[in-house]
């Protein structure tokens, strides 16, 4: 085993978009592991949008990433060292390791590291369809707009880690799905692979009027329920053709993670369709996990539940990926293997 460990810390708080300059790839020594301690080889980094706000110096619904310190970051890899009697060497383990290819974990910490099986299941799916983005796209779907059979469900990035999950769960529920996303190959996956009734290439419509047409030709009976991504034109279309008494998750706003404002441009539709509008941040609700993984590692191992990775090579790449993330450059869940 190596005693260094690479990792990508922190250099700079971004004005406006990312750049390579926000990041410094550096060297750290291992040290001895103390009692109590696991050590663990971190085989798969997953990139996400909320990164983005957290490299901000800014009020927000999580602290800040300090500078020059790891990035924080959710992980897979496998037990190389421990003096924890819950773990041993060979275990496959989920935890949030950051940037970096060995993370050094107290074992007592509730919650800091778990065990997975990966009999069924590829280990890198539980950094999407099965972690974090699964049980996010579960828990907004389920709980803010439970659907029920016959309505119209829209998700926005139905080709990324969440949506994806949305569209195929509100599928199993009887619901209609409807995504957008970027590009002709991206809508061909989300309807001919996972199953969507439609979706809309957004990147074809220049202006509110054009996307509003686009949804009533694909939503003829209005929508129910709409899990946002993304912000901007999109949620101004989606609010343009939402039926009285619908439900929206909002989940991200990548339209306005480098700071721009996103305005409104008719939110009196949200008071005169009487509509919910619920935000929320997945890690509150983690009395929903247990359920919502239940759920989704059996679709996964079952093969009924379908998802797509944009796979990285090495920590050194990480942050090139990561710009591309935010630029829609990924298709499906975006890793980094460092194994």
């Amino acid at each position: 085993m190596s005693t260094i460990n690479h990792q990508i810390v922190l250099a700079s708080r971004p004005k406006g978009e990312v750049t390579p300059d926000n990041f410094r790839l550096v060297e750290a020594q291992l040290p001895p592991l103390a009692e109590g301690q696991v050590r663990v080889r971190n085989h798969y980094l997953s990139l996400d949008p909320y990164m983005r706000g957290r490299m901000n110096d800014s009020k927000s619904y999580a602290a800040s990433q300090p500078l020059d310190e790891v990035m924080i970051g959710g992980t897979v890899g496998e037990v190389v060292e421990s003096r924890n009697a819950n773990f041993a060497a060979g275990d496959k383990v989920v935890g949030m390791g950051g940037w970096q290819e060995y993370f050094t974990v107290d074992g007592g910490q509730r919650g800091v590291l778990s065990k997975v099986d990966t009999t069924h299941i590829p280990l890198s799916a539980y950094l999407g369809a099965v972690g974090m983005p699964g049980v996010t796209a579960w828990y907004g779907l389920m709980k803010i707009i439970n659907p029920k059979a016959g309505e119209t469900v829209v998700v926005s990035a139905a080709s990324g880690a969440v949506g994806s999950v949305v569209g195929q769960l509100a599928k199993a529920r009887g619901a209609r799905a409807v995504g957008l996303a970027g590009g002709a190959d991206k809508c061909r996956y989300v309807v001919e692979e996972l199953g969507f009734d439609a979706c809309i290439d957004y990147k074809q419509h220049a202006d509110l009027k054009s996307l509003s047409a686009a949804l009533k030709a694909e939503c003829p009976n209005g929508i129910d329920g709409y899990f946002e991504n993304v912000g901007g034109m999109i949620l101004d279309a989606v609010l343009l053709r939402a039926n009285a008494f619908s439900r929206i998750a909002m989940c991200g706003m990548i339209s306005g993670y480098n700071g721009e404002p996103i305005p409104l441009t008719y939110p009196q539709l949200i008071l005169t369709n009487r509509m919910k509008v619920e935000g929320f941040i997945v890690s509150e609700h983690m009395e929903v996990w247990p359920e919502a993984l239940k759920e989704l590692g059996g679709l996964v191992a079952s093969a009924k539940l379908k998802f797509r990775e944009s796979v990285a090579q090495g920590i050194a790449s990480a942050p090139e990926a990561f710009m591309g993330l935010l630029k829609g450059r990924n298709f499906g869940k975006q890793l980094v293997k460092l194994v």
